[in-house]
């Protein structure tokens, strides 16, 4: 592919361009979860400028995947090959550097989202038996786990958009604009998830999921994130109609 640029007279250009973005920002909301609440680790004044890094971050990744996407797209053949494995898989597979950056992702995910789940239920109880909090984390401790799974995020964004345009351009104009309206609702996202306990137990939660599925892709198996996603959505749905209804029932007085 090369950088050739395109012709936005045409509406074929915008509607690609459009669409691209639109799918971006969807692909995005698991970067987004994950950068809210590693960085709601941080003290207040650092979480803004956390999330602002992490983002910009993934916009330099991302643009610079594409510039290389010729490199990118040669990581797809197989570099070793896993045996048949009876009652598995009927022939060995061939595993390429995409299939293993993206199970590396996945199990990276799916420890460090467990591995919050068990700190937050651990803080709950020290802070209920009345011990001291535990510290903050650092701000170079967290840029340091944002910037793996943006390497691992951007990777699985680009080779998703290689297959929808062919204009390395429009893809990084994507990139940009998609960026842009991430960093304005990532503020209100990360409030609202560490606002509530339960929404931070549901966001990670997802993220195991979006691990499981990349490992998945990994495999050679592919699992519709347009399921997910709609999950995702409906969960979301009904644990703000609880919060809401907890909320209610905290105003009503005692009889």
């Amino acid at each position: 592919m090369d950088l050739i640029l395109p012709n936005f007279a045409d509406p074929g250009v915008w509607i690609s361009l459009i669409t691209l973005c639109f799918l971006e920002i969807v692909l995005g909301i698991d970067n987004i979860i994950f950068i809210s609440i590693v960085a709601g680790k941080l003290p207040a004044h650092q979480q803004g400028k956390a999330r602002n890094i992490g983002l910009a971050l993934a916009m330099v990744f991302r643009t610079v995947l594409l510039l290389g996407i010729n490199w990118i797209i040669s990581l797809k053949e197989a570099v070793i090959t896993v045996p048949r494995v009876p009652g598995i898989t009927d022939e060995p597979l061939g595993l390429s550097w995409k299939d293993l950056i993206l199970i590396a992702g996945g199990l990276f995910l799916i420890v460090k989202s467990t591995l919050e789940i068990h700190h937050k239920l651990r803080r709950e109880v020290s802070v209920k038996a009345g011990q001291k909090p535990v510290k903050a984390a650092g701000l170079p401790a967290v840029l340091t786990q944002i910037v793996l799974v943006d390497l691992v995020f951007s990777f699985d964004s680009i080779l998703t958009a290689v297959g929808l345009v062919e204009n390395v351009l429009i893809m990084i104009v994507a990139v940009i604009v998609s960026i842009g309206i991430m960093m304005l609702f990532a503020g209100p996202v990360s409030r609202l998830i560490n606002k509530y306990p339960t929404l931070q137990m549901l966001a990670l939660s997802f993220l195991i999921v979006i691990g499981v599925v990349l490992i998945a892709s990994g495999f050679h198996e592919e699992v519709s994130k347009g399921i997910i996603y709609t999950a995702l959505g409906f969960s979301l749905i009904v644990e703000l109609l609880n919060i809401k209804l907890r909320s209610r029932a905290a105003d009503v007085p005692e009889p």
